[in-house]
């Protein structure tokens, strides 16, 4: 439990942050943090065990939160997977050492990993098409579990005679090696909880303890590729509507039990299909929109706190997204301009962003303090404002930058 120090610490900071998501003026602008490589800059190891190590990034990021002293921080553990992924054999990112150099990033792979064909078999039966299709086509663990029998329709002896296949080469084979990964899984896991307790000890919050996608996201991302389901708004829309209202139902369960898990209200959704530049309004209304809110309504039915960030430029999608209840999301932007955000979603959302990454990179500390204080104070006023970079911050960005921007919301305030 956290000392009396740490516990008000953290209830000081906790405050200011909901303070800004109620949409009330806080004591001072607060500020996140939200690093992936460029923490192993900052301790001064490479990307590969960064990914590898949970000890050091944990000693790392520990350093990092007493220096800059955010107000929430992103779990280091969305870096440090590693091991997970290659006790996985993950197939859809390649990661130092697996695909790219032992200081490069990891990388998404976008392809098809569910054909046109196949939203019936989904639609029908999720559990059965990741078991016998999916699965085995993003994990080498998972190989062999296509050998297992289709278990819906089983009853009885039925299911009694089916049971021999379990015993086939590549089930046995894709047992064993699931048990293994989920050994890994689960010091994962128990490190990632070890490490928030102990930061919740000192008074940091964590972001979130949940994440979750838009169905549209979902799709595109990670089962059709881009080419697909760009190719499916055209081509199946009746499919690709049904398929997603079945999704959207399967994503809000698992945000919400994994919430609970956590204790943490904020809900994490990244948003990588919804701007401007992708799809028409009409298109954004259709097949993006409806989807995603459901699940966002949802989130907030349940007194949990959305947290979506909305990639690139998205300022034509900001009248429309505005349709949810006042005080209970947050809208982290990372290219839209904020002035216009506060103007149109100023009595709706609290606002969060959006340093620019370049001026992060290439900018000197004077500079990023500029920026800083002009978000503080134009965006901040009234309140309902988290200041942050645009999307973490940048891996190449020099510390004295970083020390300028979380020291602003010392120096200035709305």
């Amino acid at each position: 439990m956290p000392d009396a120090t740490g516990t008000t610490r953290y209830n000081e900071k906790m405050k200011r942050i909901m303070d800004a998501v109620e949409l009330r003026q806080p004591d001072r602008v607060p500020v996140a943090f939200q690093a992936s490589f460029w923490l192993a800059r900052y301790g001064g190891i490479s990307y590969r065990e960064l990914m590898y190590n949970y000890d050091k990034a944990a000693e790392i990021m520990r350093s990092a939160l007493i220096e800059f002293d955010p107000d929430q921080y992103y779990p280091v553990h969305a870096t440090t997977i590693g091991r997970v992924s290659e006790a996985m054999g993950f197939k859809q990112i390649q990661w130092p050492g697996h695909g790219v150099g032992d200081n490069q990033p990891f990388q998404y792979l976008d392809r098809e990993y569910m054909t046109a064909d196949e939203y019936d078999d989904y639609i029908f039966d999720p559990t059965g098409f990741y078991l016998n299709k999916y699965l085995p086509r993003v994990g080498e663990a998972f190989e062999g579990l296509e050998e297992l029998p289709k278990f819906a329709g089983l009853y009885y002896n039925h299911l009694l005679a089916q049971m021999r296949h379990f015993g086939n080469p590549g089930a046995v084979r894709a047992l064993a090696a699931l048990q293994k990964m989920a050994e890994e899984s689960q010091r994962f896991i128990m490190h990632k909880i070890g490490f928030e307790k102990d930061m919740a000890s000192l008074g940091f919050p964590v972001t979130h303890g949940a994440a979750t996608n838009a169905p549209f996201d979902y799709f595109g991302d990670y089962f059709r590729g881009a080419k697909g389901i760009l190719t499916d708004m055209r081509r199946r829309p009746d499919k690709l509507l049904e398929a997603m209202e079945k999704a959207g139902v399967l994503l809000l369960r698992h945000a919400l039990a994994n919430a609970k898990a956590s204790g943490n209200a904020f809900v994490f959704i990244p948003i990588h299909w919804a701007p401007d530049s992708f799809m028409s309004q009409e298109q954004f209304l259709k097949f993006w929109w409806p989807q995603c809110r459901k699940i966002i309504l949802g989130l907030i039915e349940n007194d949990l706190i959305p947290i979506c960030l909305w990639e690139s430029v998205c300022t034509k999608r900001m009248e429309a997204i505005g349709d949810i209840p006042a005080g209970k999301a947050i809208y982290w932007f990372e290219r839209s301009d904020l002035v216009t955000a506060k103007e149109v979603l100023g009595d709706v959302v609290c606002l969060r962003g959006n340093v620019s990454p370049s001026l992060m990179t290439t900018g000197s500390p004077e500079e990023v303090d500029a920026s800083c204080r002009h978000l503080i104070e134009t965006v901040g006023k009234g309140g309902g404002f988290i200041l942050d970079c645009a999307f973490g911050i940048p891996d190449e960005t020099p510390l004295e930058n970083v020390r300028a921007m979380y020291q602003s919301v010392q120096k200035y305030n709305a």
